[in-house]
Formats: C-alpha cells, sequence, structure tokens
C-alpha cells in the first residue's frame, strides 16, 4: 500500500510540477520572443492562434515576452477592420493583443494579390513587403517560430 501511494504522490507532483526555464531565464532586458503566422482565413485556426499568444503572454509576463503575428494568405481577414467571420470577436481580439504589444504584421504581397490598401487594416497593423520573409528573418535573428 506504501509502494503505491508513493507511486501515486510521484505521479501527482510530476502532473502539477513547474516548468522550468532554460537559460538565460527571461528579463525585462533578455524577453523571450515568439512570432506566430496566420494563413488560413478559417476562425477557429485564428482562434487558436490568438489564443496561444495570449497564454504565452500570460505566462511570461508581458514584460518578459515579445509576440507577432505575421498574417499573409488567406490569414490576411484576421487583420481587416472589416469583419468576415461569423464571429465578430477575432478583431476585437486582435485590438486586445495590441493593447499588450503585440505585433501585427500584414504582408505586402498578399494585400497586391488581393487588391487591399492598408486603410482596410485594424489601425496599427504593420505592413511588410512579404510576410514568409518576416517570418524568416525573424527566426534568424533569434525569434522562437511558434506554429499551433
Amino acid at each position: 500500500m506504501k509502494k503505491l501511494f508513493l507511486i501515486f504522490s510521484i505521479m501527482l507532483v510530476s502532473v502539477f510540477a513547474d516548468t522550468e526555464f532554460a537559460k538565460p531565464v527571461p528579463t525585462i532586458e533578455n524577453p523571450r520572443q515568439f512570432v506566430f503566422p496566420i494563413t488560413s482565413e478559417r476562425e477557429d485556426e485564428i482562434s487558436h492562434v490568438l489564443s496561444s499568444a495570449s497564454n504565452v503572454i500570460k505566462f511570461y509576463g508581458q514584460d518578459k515576452c515579445e509576440v507577432a503575428i505575421v498574417c499573409y494568405s488567406r490569414g490576411i481577414k484576421a487583420v481587416l477592420k472589416k469583419s468576415y467571420f461569423f464571429d465578430k470577436d477575432i478583431q476585437r481580439r486582435v485590438r486586445s493583443l495590441m493593447t499588450y504589444d503585440v505585433e501585427f504584421i500584414a504582408c505586402g504581397n498578399t494585400m497586391r494579390t488581393y487588391k487591399m490598401e492598408k486603410k482596410e487594416l485594424i489601425e496599427g497593423v504593420e505592413v511588410v513587403t512579404a510576410g514568409i520573409v518576416e517570418l524568416i528573418e525573424r527566426q534568424k535573428s533569434g525569434w522562437t517560430y511558434i506554429r499551433p
């Protein structure tokens, strides 16, 4: 019986163990940097990326992480002022994440392909020449690429 209790206790502790930070630990001076892509127009996939970004900020703290979300291909719809979604909360959630200094970046190539103008984007969304190149350059400069 003691053996069973010991095994159960070890299992319980491992289930609730805190995540250990890799060195160097994140600080205000040395924040973790994450970049997420949004390439799909599917609401559930966009929502998943937004939730993942929010969870990262909650875990590390706003001052100890930097988050960028690059929207290209059909994912550009996530940063349009006009909602094309059944779920009107997506644009609200984008604006909310922006208040936590999450960068939203739109692909200029995608915008040209779909004949979109910057004025159609949510205020504060940055436009770069090519979304995929932005992802590459962020990774090359040390950002962690997250594909939820």
